[in-house]
């Protein structure tokens, strides 16, 4: 093998590709040497890399290369594990910030999202009595880690190639509860509008936020500007989205204009 390529060959292919799929949202496009640069593996695994993802729908592929589609499908959704190596820095920011708004004793409820689960991760690690409910088994499993969390699955079916558990008994289950705080994730913050990829996922969000005292979005920077499917509800629905540090200033000057508790959770040293 080639030695220039050899530094990073231990990255599983997940994160591989969650790795290409940033660098190409940062430069717009690359190519196929200048990403295998970036990830230290090989051109050869750096294209079979790409064939996986055009095949799927991440990208487009040029000569030579490949960029992010300009109008991505409306019901594109990434695989689970791809989304959870995506954006990695930014979402343990934010899930940093997020557990700072617990206080002992509350019901707390963890929506099914690679960002809510990452604020799960780091909840379960501190000493706080918590009531939690979720409807993501990943989440649960986190949560049952913690001796002071008392762990509440919704129960249903589990969506196919996820952990989300769906269907009407977890939406009659949420239906009649009241919480204090619910973590909810996005596909996308499309204008004013979260949006959802899924009917069926985006109506489970709008009753857990009708069931929280205080609904919070936690979104990454990456989540704001595409139109996905099917709307949740509107951002004044909620009472705060907590971002990272990349949302554009345009963005945030918008939001902050109109009245949204947009926060910027700072990004995490080392």
């Amino acid at each position: 093998m080639d030695r220039t390529y050899s530094s990073r060959v231990d990255i599983l292919p997940a994160q591989r590709r969650a790795m290409i799929l940033e660098c190409l949202r940062t430069r717009t496009a690359a190519s196929i040497q200048d990403l295998a640069m970036v990830l230290g593996a090989s051109p050869s695994t750096v294209r079979r890399d790409l064939d996986y993802l055009t095949e799927r729908g991440y990208i487009e592929r040029t000569h030579g290369g490949a960029v992010i589609p300009s109008a991505p499908m409306t019901r594109f959704e990434p695989e689970a594990s791809i989304a959870a190596e995506t954006s990695r820095p930014q979402k343990a920011a934010i899930a940093t910030l997020a557990a700072k708004r617990l206080s002992h004793g509350q019901c707390v409820l963890f929506d099914a999202s690679s960002t809510v689960r990452e604020a799960a991760r780091v909840i379960s690690s501190l000493d706080l009595q918590l009531t939690a409910v979720t409807n993501d088994i990943a989440c649960a499993l986190l949560l049952s880690n913690s001796s002071t969390i008392h762990t509440i699955v919704t129960g249903g079916a589990v969506r196919p190639g996820s952990t989300t558990l769906v269907g009407q008994p977890g939406q009659d289950f949420l239906s009649g509860i009241h919480v204090d705080v619910a973590f909810i994730g996005v596909h996308t913050v499309s204008g004013h509008k979260f949006t959802e990829t899924s009917l069926e996922v985006a109506n489970t969000k709008k009753l857990m936020i009708s069931a929280a005292r205080k609904a919070i979005v936690l979104a990454d920077s990456s989540k704001f500007g595409d139109h996905s499917f099917c709307e949740i509800c509107s951002i004044d629905a909620v009472d705060e989205i907590i971002t990272d540090e990349q949302i554009s200033a345009k963005i945030r000057s918008e939001y902050e204009s109109s009245g949204v508790k947009l926060t910027i959770a700072p990004a995490i040293e080392g």
